[in-house]
């Protein structure tokens, strides 16, 4: 197969008769409209100057509607998709799934000759890897320089509009807040046997933890946790989150920050906390390259990077804009490097699998 995904979680699924099979039964039923022959998805990309923002309304107007593929949860999704909607009159269609099937669908239709999607938003590691699928368009939008170094990726095809800061949570029902372990090393304590939880899939954060403690010293420290007290391993962030509340998964090693802070400000008994270092993975944006609504596509881009960065906060999430304070503003975080994890997929996964979810019980 031509032009091998680095990735071989996602070579696997495009080699795969069955997923060919399921992605052709999700595919939306949409005729894309031709793109002018005088407007380029690049050369809208690319417009600057002061009318830049009345030429994308009124070609947004024209084209009248975007496709966006997304792995954001349906409310947060729906609480975007509808700002933008009300503000500029442009209906979103959303087709949502994880981040994974996002890869996996937009490079099955490139390489089928079907242009459907105009806007992309998923997790980093993923961006990056649809970016190396070259699927993506460079948007010259003044508000990138808004964002906080980290969200802008050197190739400029994908930013970050917000972080999903991975923290440890806990039911306060069940575990006294002075009980909390303070390091990785106090979870190999006896007394959280049969009480931890953590995601199937976080493996970066695994190998991000496991270098900024010592490759030697963070292998072993997960050996000794996982033997001595076992890990329920769970596929979701926000099914682990929700079996904290339930009491469940008492403490949860992997949870995104901001869902554990929206269920913590609705009355259920979870809180969250921060086993060192902080790990943060960004969820980006991108334009497609054959965007069939580019004005509509860069439009929709620009708004994540404005006015949605006030919406996120007010969902707890933490946005990427500098403009913006949040309570972890001043925390100190390893961010995921996205490139490091699709060059060293094999490594970690492996090494998850082996010491963590494999061993699971």
């Amino acid at each position: 197969m031509k032009d091998d995904l680095k990735t071989e979680r996602v070579v696997w699924f495009l080699k795969s008769s069955a997923f060919c099979l399921l992605t052709s039964a999700f595919c939306l039923v949409v005729t894309a409209p031709a793109l002018s022959q005088t407007t380029s998805v690049a050369e809208v990309a690319g417009l600057q100057g002061a009318d830049r923002a009345q030429r994308l309304v009124e070609g947004a107007k024209k084209e009248g509607t975007l496709t966006l593929y997304g792995s954001a949860p349906p409310d947060d999704l729906a609480a975007l998709t509808g700002a933008f909607e009300k503000k500029y009159g442009i209906k979103v269609r959303i087709w949502r799934s994880s981040s994974e099937n996002i890869v996996q669908r937009g490079v099955t239709e490139m390489r089928a000759g079907r242009h459907e999607v105009d806007v992309i938003e998923t997790n980093g590691p993923d961006m990056e890897a649809i970016y190396r699928e070259k699927l993506l368009q460079e948007v010259k939008s003044p508000y990138v320089a808004d964002l906080i170094p980290g969200a802008i990726r050197p190739h400029r095809e994908w930013v970050g509009t917000r972080l999903n800061i991975i923290v440890a949570a806990y039911n306060t029902k069940l575990i006294r807040k002075e009980d909390l372990p303070k390091s990785f090393e106090d979870l190999a304590n006896p007394r959280w046997k049969g009480k931890l939880g953590i995601e199937a899939s976080d493996f970066d954060w695994f190998a991000t933890v496991v270098n900024e403690l010592g490759e030697a010293k963070g292998l072993k420290l997960f050996r000794d946790m996982v033997t001595a007290n076992g890990v329920s391993v769970r596929k979701g962030h926000t099914l682990l989150t929700n079996l904290v509340v339930a009491g469940e998964v008492p403490l949860a090693l992997t949870v995104y920050h901001y869902k554990a802070e929206q269920l913590k400000n609705s009355g259920a008994p979870i809180d969250w906390f921060i086993l060192p270092p902080a790990v943060a993975r960004f969820q980006g944006v991108g334009v497609a390259r054959r965007a069939p609504h580019p004005h509509a596509a860069v439009l929709f881009f620009d708004f994540m990077l404005t006015d949605a960065q006030e919406i996120l906060s007010k969902r707890d999430f933490s946005p990427a804009s500098r403009k913006i304070e949040t309570s972890l503003s001043k925390t100190p975080i390893k961010f995921v490097d996205p490139k490091q994890m699709l060059d060293e997929d094999e490594k970690w996964t492996k090494l998850y699998a082996d010491i963590v979810t494999r061993q699971a019980r």
